[in-house]
């Protein structure tokens, strides 16, 4: 996958930046967490201790050298020794996050680890989830009991904490933090589908099929042509989905969108690119059924081919895994906007169908878009369509806010939604259908 290239970046801005990343994504606190890179040197970067996580500069970030000598104004964080204990083990691994995000918490208190079968692509990016016996905190009995417990398998890179947390490695910043956000997605998700009802998990076979689904079999063209309106869609798409990240709607290792161009040729995601850092370059045009010679689409593709086919009015597709939507698209719970009257106006019914159906019976799911601007694809994402990308965003954000007071009303009583009478005021008096 893409990742940051970070090949020119010092590791203090890195680690400035992914900090940045976790904070405003509330996955750590002001004094929580802690990440730290490698140089090719041996020297390792490490975010401070005792120091705002939410403000941090570069020059707040300190370098511990081989020789251990500390250069930087501030101590390293408490948990260096386990930092230098993982990087003893696994020298090819260049990079650790450390932190407490509320879902791998809850995980980690009732000692447990996430199925990360929950959706398509997390078992890949996770890999084998490991589980540490608690060890007082900056202490290098922690160091041993974490280093102890990745060496117990050579393909761990993510291990919980016996109540405390969540370590993770990676070959780069970038990789430990894919990884991250895709396990607290998991975990969010899975706790979700829990207050909704039972999680059903992907099995073997639909892992494979969504590994194999790439589609390199699409025909290139050669004669590409980037006039200033198609550019101006490369940047949309690419302004859109970095927004959808900062929301958290979209992660590192998923996510897919589209603009109608001209007539049903169209620009679109490209797969195996971290979704934080997607620019311009990436995106890829298909036109008349073909692909931008040198580019591989969406898994999707075909999907948003077929949406736009049959369905004129439709210019701008979204297909994301955002952590409340996911939790009825991973239970068999039908999700109701029926909640508030924009949610019933944005949204409409929501159906539902099994996961592969965007392989195995796409007309089917694209035809549905003719009737409702939003639909899941189980175990894999929601689709959303709309006019422009932005209002394709805004139906997003608004089924996201929906499910959420939906999961957060579970606990409290019976939802009582609009009336069968309400909803029909609702059609007439915004022309909803027409």
């Amino acid at each position: 996958m893409k990742q940051l290239d970070t090949k020119l970046m010092h590791p203090a801005d890195q680690l400035v930046l992914i900090i940045s990343r976790i904070y405003r994504s509330g996955m750590t606190t002001t004094s929580g967490g802690n990440l730290s890179i490698m140089d090719d040197n041996g020297d390792i970067w490490i975010t401070p201790a005792g120091i705002d996580k939410g403000s941090l500069r570069p020059q707040d970030i300190i370098c511990v050298k081989t020789d251990g000598t500390i250069v930087g104004p501030h101590r390293p964080s408490s948990e260096l020794p386990f930092h230098q204990a993982l990087y003893k083990m696994r020298p090819k691994m260049k990079s650790v996050i450390h932190a407490h995000p509320p879902a791998l918490v809850t995980f980690s208190i009732v000692h447990e680890i996430p199925n990360t079968s929950i959706i398509p692509q997390a078992r890949a990016v996770c890999g084998p989830i490991g589980f540490a016996p608690y060890a007082l905190p900056g202490s290098d009995e922690l160091g041993r009991k974490i280093a102890g417990e990745f060496a117990k398998n050579p393909d761990y890179k993510a291990v919980i904490m016996e109540n405390h947390g969540v370590v993770l490695m990676g070959e780069d910043i970038a990789d430990a933090y894919q990884r991250f956000e895709t396990l607290e997605l998991c975990a969010r998700t899975i706790l979700n589908a829990k207050t909704l009802g039972k999680p059903c998990y992907l099995s073997n076979e639909q892992i494979l099929k969504h590994e194999q689904s790439i589609p390199t079999h699409y025909p290139h063209f050669m004669d590409v042509h980037y006039p200033s309106d198609e550019r101006a869609l490369r940047a949309e798409i690419c302004r859109i989905v970095r927004r959808a990240c900062d929301q958290g709607l979209m992660c590192s290792s998923y996510g897919t969108a589209s603009i109608r161009w001209r007539g049903n040729n169209f620009l679109i995601t490209p797969p195996n690119v971290n979704r934080w850092d997607i620019d311009a370059e990436d995106i890829v045009q298909v036109r008349d059924g073909m692909v931008e010679a040198g580019k591989v689409p969406s898994r999707s593709v075909a999907l948003h081919q077929e949406i736009y086919r049959r369905n004129p009015k439709v210019n701008s597709i979204i297909l994301t895994q955002s952590p409340s939507l996911m939790g009825y698209c991973t239970t068999n719970v039908k999700f109701d906007p029926r909640t508030i009257p924009e949610s019933w106006i944005f949204l409409q019914d929501v159906p539902s169908f099994p996961f592969g159906s965007q392989y195995d019976d796409l007309e089917h799911v694209a035809e549905s878009f003719t009737k409702t601007p939003c639909a899941f694809l189980s175990n894999d994402s929601i689709v959303v369509t709309g006019n422009t990308l932005l209002n394709t965003f805004d139906k997003l954000e608004v089924a996201e806010f929906s499910a959420r007071s939906l999961i957060m009303a579970a606990p409290v009583g019976k939802l009582h939604p609009i009336t069968d009478a309400e909803v029909e005021d609702l059609r007439v008096a915004f022309h909803v259908g027409e």
